[in-house]
């Protein structure tokens, strides 16, 4: 295909307006869809006060910060997202079913040279692109909670996927500021397999009694020079989400991988992290 200068992401939720941040940064012109109009409104809110922020802290220019705002458009309807598109970046929760839907959808709608990407943290995008006539053009892009400051993107290749693809996102991910490291794909990846055996690990010592959140998230920082503790990380990252990827880790990968019943609990409890108000750690509104 061409050279990448629309990019549609899908879901306005904490990855879907980080991306959509970077992605108006690095040049693109960017349409963040959401069916949610209060979730649009908000990420808009939010996309600009970052933006401000680092405009304040002198890490970006005044008016490359103005270009990136009337580089993005808020749409509520995937049709109106997708048709533009040369390159989509699907960040609706991390489910298959949800996932499939989405990608059945925008394979009808968008041009047949445009690429499909899912920014899933775990789940398997040959499963996904199957569902699609173009599964040369599927692709994984896996950011990192907050984009607009984490370095990484994990490119994940699947039995389909096409050189010219991986080439393409790359390229994408290098103008939009970010080091990529392409993989084949693993059920976890890189990162997330490896994250999720540490984070699962301590709801186990939480569970035993060994130590405290803090403590563990100190020993942690401290001692393994981590840049958040375990329980500092879930809180931020979602403790839903952390537990839905240890449940499809441990269907596909094994019996080490059967999430904590502690980490259960506290989903069913309704402490999800910062994003609701209470994890393992308390997150008072601020006023």
């Amino acid at each position: 295909m061409g050279e990448v200068r629309t990019i549609a992401v899908m879901g306005a939720g904490i990855m879907g307006r980080g991306i959509a941040h970077v992605a108006a940064l690095g040049g693109f012109r960017t349409i963040l869809e959401d069916l949610m109009p209060p979730a649009l409104r908000k990420a808009e809110a939010e996309i600009r006060a970052n933006l401000d922020k680092a405009v304040e802290l002198g890490k970006v220019a005044a008016g490359d910060a103005a270009a990136a705002m009337n580089r993005l458009e808020f749409v509520s309807e995937v049709p109106a997202a997708a048709r533009e598109a040369d390159l989509v970046i699907e960040a609706v929760p991390e489910q298959m079913a949800a996932k499939i839907e989405l990608f059945t959808q925008l394979d009808k709608l968008c041009r047949p040279d445009t690429i499909l990407a899912s920014n899933t943290s775990s789940l398997s995008i040959t499963e996904i692109a199957a569902v699609t006539q173009r599964a040369p053009k599927c692709v994984g892009m896996h950011f990192f909670n907050p984009v607009h400051k984490m370095k990484l993107v994990e490119i994940v290749q699947a039995l389909e996927t096409d050189r010219e693809t991986i080439a393409t996102v790359v390229e994408v991910g290098g103008r939009m500021n970010k080091e990529t490291v392409v993989i084949k794909e693993s059920p976890g990846f890189i990162t997330s397999r490896i994250n999720a055996m540490i984070g699962n690990e301590a709801f186990y010592m939480l569970q035993e009694g060994i130590a405290s959140a803090s403590d563990i998230d100190k020993a942690l920082k401290l001692g393994l020079n981590h840049p958040m503790g375990p329980f500092e990380l879930v809180d931020l990252v979602g403790l839903d989400t952390r537990l839905s990827i240890l449940e499809y880790l441990h269907k596909t990968l094994g019996e080490k991988y059967r999430p904590c019943p502690l980490l259960a609990q506290y989903v069913k409890a309704g402490r999800l992290g910062r994003k609701s108000g209470r994890g393992v750690f308390e997150y008072p509104a601020t006023k």
